[in-house]
This record gives C-alpha cells, structure tokens and sequence, in this order.
C-alpha cells in the first residue's frame, strides 16, 4: 500500500544505503521493512528498491530510477492531496453514510502472498473454471474458481487481477531437484533471499525474475533438509485452488 510509512522507509533506503538503518529511522523491526519492501516491489509495475549482496562493503540497497521517480511524485502530490482531503472531509461531514460506504469499501487482508497480473485466459470446466493470470514478465498461475465466480466478478479476459495465496500453501523444491513429480498446476522459480528460522517453522522468501516475491512457510527441519540459503534456486509450487482471485 501507498502510503506515509513505505514512503518513509524508502527515503531511509535512499539516505543510508541499508535496509537495517533505514528500518532503525522509521521505527520498523528488520522483519517488518523487508515484508514492506516485498510488497512494494509486488505492487509496483517495476522494482523499486534493488538489492545486492557481496563487493567491498558487503552489499546494500538502493532505490531504482523507478524507486526515486515515485519519491519525486509523492513529494509533489502531497500538497494538493492535503487540499483534496480537506475538500473531502467537509463534504463528508455532511453525509455520514457516504462516509460509512467508503469504510466498507476498504479491504485489508493477512494473505502473505499478493501477486499481480493480467488475466490471459479463461477455460470453463464441468464444475469449475480455470483463469490464467500473467504476471510481471510473463510467468503464468492458473487459477481454478466456481463458474458463477466468473459472472459475479465479471472476470474477463484483459483485466486486471489479485492473486492471494497463504504462505502455508506453497511447496518449496530445489530447482535442479526432479526426483518428484507433482499434480500442482503452478510452479514459480526464483532465488531464496531470506530465510527466517523461527524454532518450529521457517519463512522462505523467493524472489522471481520480475523482483515480485513468494513466500513460503515449512517446518524448519524441512527447509534445513533441502538447504535452503540465500542465493539457493528453489520452486514455490502450489495447486490451482490455492489462489483466491480478485479483480481490480
């Protein structure tokens, strides 16, 4: 989401060079910056903030050209928004119901994984209906619903579309590993960039070529089993009723 805190974090980012200082700034544990950056560059149609790991000073973070021209954008953009918002809470204060309309309208959601795209195609079944939906640089999830979904959301090819999946939903292989052949129809391949050991479980954040990013959640014993580190290749694979789908 757009607002103060993610523009706060990726001024830090611009000013110091890391994310662990830049989280420090804003009042943000290490954890919760990375979630934000995750999310910003899923969001975002280009990456906004890029990393990179070794050189002589061990690494850092920086914004993209896409990253500071969303700066620039914002910081011209406030002023007139502080106006707008102004202009709006007069004309709201005259019609609470209005007010209580746009509340409902606002849906936040816990869902780890948020992943956007277009949608390609749209094959109707016996009982249920697969959409194909493509994402930044063209990997494709399929996504099976309720035929009456398709009505009721008005789902159509060349519209825009919201993939929701549950960390606890994917499946994490190695890529060179084909000992085992799965039914699940979407199969997404990247590099591990953080791995986060929590005793019982463990959080796998893969990243795509696109810079959007998957993340898993598998019994510790698991992810140590298969190796998994930064830098590792690995597939988040996932059947295609895994994602909740939703149109913008």
């Amino acid at each position: 989401m757009l607002d103060k805190r993610m523009i706060g974090l990726l001024l830090a980012i611009e000013e110091s060079g890391s994310i662990n200082q830049a989280a420090k700034q804003v009042g943000l544990s290490y954890k919760g910056a990375w979630q934000i950056i995750e999310r910003a560059n899923n969001l975002s149609p280009k990456v906004l903030i890029a990393t990179s790991t070794g050189g002589s000073k061990g690494g850092g973070t920086s914004l993209t050209a896409a990253g500071q021209s969303l700066l620039k954008l914002f910081n011209r953009l406030e002023l007139q928004h502080k106006q707008f918002l102004q202009q709006l809470n007069q004309s709201l204060a005259d019609d609470p119901d209005i007010m209580l309309l746009l509340k409902r309208q606002v849906i936040k959601t816990s869902t780890r994984n948020q992943l956007f795209g277009k949608i390609t195609a749209i094959q109707p079944g016996a009982v249920n209906t697969e959409v194909f939906v493509s994402l930044k640089e063209g990997e494709q999830v399929v996504a099976s619903v309720t035929r009456p979904t398709i009505d009721e959301l008005g789902i159509s090819v060349g519209g825009d579309a919201i993939l929701l999946i549950n960390a606890p939903e994917i499946i994490v292989v190695s890529e060179d590993d084909d000992t085992y052949q799965f039914s699940a129809r979407n199969r997404l391949t990247g590099t591990v960039i953080r791995v986060q050991h929590g005793g019982v479980d463990s959080e796998v954040i893969i990243q795509l070529s696109s810079g959007e990013t998957v993340a898993a959640l598998l019994t510790q014993r698991s992810a140590e089993a298969l190796e998994l580190k930064v830098g590792t290749k690995a597939c988040a694979v996932f059947k295609a009723n895994a994602p909740i789908l939703g149109v913008l």
